[in-house]
């Protein structure tokens, strides 16, 4: 089971820095999706900015998600 996330930051280039359960800080890059279905919204870098952290994911104002298996497995080790 993948650690649960902690704190997100948004960045103005669609990427997020999130904290994980197990002190590991990585970064996700949400560009591959931003042209896919429920997430064009995210898009508008004023509503990608909204994100925020719930239940162990992270979440936008409008239900779009990410599980924390995926933020986990598709992020990489913050510099």
């Amino acid at each position: 089971m993948n650690p649960s996330v902690v704190s997100v930051e948004p960045r103005n280039d669609y990427k997020l820095i999130i904290t994980f359960d197990n002190g590991e800080k990585r970064v996700f890059d949400a560009t591959p999706f931003l042209d896919k279905g429920i997430f064009i919204e995210l898009k508008d870098i004023n509503y990608f900015r909204k994100v925020k952290v719930a239940f162990g994911s992270v979440e936008w104002p409008h239900e779009q998600d990410f599980s924390k298996d995926t933020l986990y497995m598709l992020s990489d080790i913050a510099a």
